[in-house]
């Protein structure tokens, strides 16, 4: 199949019952369950217990407002139930005629309520609400090989299973890249010593690492100390801020040296930031009374032969810089089918006047290399 719109970062609608019907049954009762509260919202509920013995002092992490999550078209309210969410968020039945209609060859999913999975501490708990979630997402891309890609949701709790998520869904599921979020998992940033094993499997297999935030999760969230109130304040602080983070751990810290053919994407927070942060990261490189950075080469040069950001539809930066950042080094997305999204995506793309070669490696061209689509 020819590939020429790619959304590289679309999301899926999980069932409210999906965790109760694809996890081990050693951990249903108490596994992430989407509950009625008595004033009618809506609340994705992750339960865990550090023992997995739920008799004993049940934590709890609660996130309301779900159903907003697949409220694109019509009225948007915390108030919309989430299974009235777009169809094709739910089934890929429904969403390749969405697809087709917007003129998108490929889609590459991320989760909707899953972002929020971060916040389970327990690390066996973790990965079999990441392997059943796996499962789910398969079954979801089935019918359209060609059309339909996951991104597997790795238990960054555990490095050990993690690793082994990722081989499983390589292996068993099929699947390209793997999802983790910036913000820090039980207390470990991306570039923590630890990660080491997990980003040389990653590298070993050709595994692309999609980093994707949520706003607020119940993990450790730059800003959320400083922003305490307004719902867009929060928003806008929490995706970009860890993302800028992350992009600072894997290219600046070293991951990325150290692991030459590894994949970074960089999702869901913007992609104008990108060119002044490489220029910012790139001066305390030249610097040599500053730089201790260990690195062999300029943190621009690493973003370039390994990294990818992904910018928003309506964002007019993108016109300006995407040759400056790297037109085969940028993805956009639809959001689909989120209430934030972006209908008319790759329309609203085209319409900014890029050259032909900038404008078909943007549509196409970055993700096909990051997703190693051919």
């Amino acid at each position: 199949m020819e590939y020429n719109v790619i959304d590289a970062d679309g999301h899926i609608l999980e069932p409210p019952d999906l965790w109760e019907q694809y996890i081990d049954p050693k951990f249903r009762e108490g596994c992430p369950k989407l509950v009625t509260a008595a004033d009618g919202l809506e609340i994705f509920r992750v339960e865990h217990d550090d023992a997995i013995d739920l008799g004993r002092g049940k934590k709890r992490v609660s996130f309301g407002a779900v159903g907003a999550f697949g409220a694109r078209d019509g009225t948007v309210s915390a108030k919309i139930p989430y299974t009235q969410g777009r169809k094709g968020g739910f089934d890929p039945h429904a969403r390749i005629p969405d697809m087709d209609a917007e003129g998108i060859d490929a889609a590459f999913l991320y989760p909707s309520l899953g972002l929020f999975l971060g916040s389970m501490k327990d690390p066996e708990f973790a990965a079999a609400a990441c392997r059943a979630y796996n499962r789910w997402l398969a079954d979801y891309c089935r019918p359209y090989p060609e059309r339909l890609f996951g991104a597997a949701m790795l238990p960054m709790q555990s490095v050990e299973a993690a690793v082994k998520e990722m081989q499983f869904a390589a292996k068993d599921l099929g699947f390209r890249a793997g999802f983790i979020r910036p913000n820090p998992y039980n207390g470990r940033s991306l570039h923590d010593p630890a990660y080491e094993p997990l980003w040389n499997a990653a590298e070993e297999m050709g595994f692309s690492m999609g980093i994707h935030g949520g706003s607020e999760s119940g993990q450790v969230t730059l800003g959320m100390d400083r922003f305490t109130s307004g719902g867009a304040v929060r928003h806008c602080v929490a995706h970009t801020f860890e993302m800028m983070a992350a992009a600072t751990s894997l290219i600046m810290c070293g991951v990325c040296d150290r692991h030459p053919r590894l994949k970074f994407a960089f999702l869901e927070s913007g992609g104008g930031w990108m060119a002044g942060w490489l220029d910012r990261m790139d001066r305390h490189f030249d610097d040599k009374g500053m730089n201790d950075t260990r690195l062999t080469m300029r943190p621009s040069e690493l973003f370039h032969r390994q990294c990818f950001i992904s910018f928003e539809p309506v964002e007019k930066s993108l016109v300006l810089l995407a040759d400056y950042i790297g037109s085969d080094n940028i993805l956009w997305a639809t959001d689909y089918p989120h209430l934030d999204g972006f209908p008319g995506a790759a329309n609203m793309i085209k319409a900014m006047g890029m050259p032909p070669k900038t404008l078909s490696n943007v549509l196409a061209g970055g993700a096909k290399r990051y997703y190693n689509l051919h």
